[in-house]
C-alpha cells in the first residue's frame, strides 16, 4: 500500500484508510464498479464519504467514470501516467450481455475523432457489447 500512499500524496490528496481500502477494492476487481458495490463492500462507511471519495479519484484521474449504456455509472482504474485526455487516453470498454460486468479494454486505444468546426469534444465513450471471455467459454 506504500506505493498508493505516494500516488495519492503525489496528487495532494490526504492519505486515509477509507481512500486505502477503496482503492485496494478498485485495484483488485478486473471489472467495472458502481457506487452500490463500492457500499456493499463497506456496509459500515458513510455514503458520503464513499461518494467523495470516487468524485476526488476522478478529479484527479486515478479513476474514470465509465458510461455503458446500462444507465448505472461505473468506476474503473485509470492506467499509470493516464490524465484521461481526448486525445491520448481514452480506451475502449466492453459490456457483457451475459454478465453485466464491464471491462476497461486499455490496450485498444480509440482513435482520435475529429469533429465538425465549431464542435467541442468535452468526452468519448465506446462501449462494444457481447459476451465476455469467461461467459463464452472460448
Amino acid at each position: 500500500m506504500i506505493e498508493v500512499e505516494k500516488l495519492l500524496e503525489s496528487k495532494n490528496i490526504r492519505v486515509t484508510a477509507m481512500r486505502l481500502l477503496i482503492y485496494k477494492l478498485l485495484f483488485e476487481n478486473k471489472t467495472a464498479v458502481t457506487l452500490s458495490n463500492i457500499e456493499s463492500a463497506f456496509e459500515k462507511a458513510d455514503r458520503t464519504t464513499l461518494y467523495r471519495t470516487i468524485k476526488t479519484f476522478e478529479e484527479n484521474n486515478i479513476v474514470h467514470q465509465i458510461d455503458d449504456g446500462t444507465g448505472i455509472t461505473k468506476y474503473a482504474l485509470c492506467e499509470d501516467g493516464c490524465k484521461c485526455d481526448l486525445k491520448n487516453d481514452l480506451h475502449l470498454h466492453f459490456h457483457c450481455n451475459n454478465c453485466n460486468e464491464t471491462i476497461c479494454l486499455t490496450e485498444h486505444k480509440i482513435p482520435q475523432i475529429k469533429v465538425p468546426k465549431g464542435f467541442v469534444s468535452e468526452n468519448v465513450n465506446l462501449v462494444v457489447k457481447g459476451i465476455c471471455d469467461k461467459c463464452s467459454g472460448l
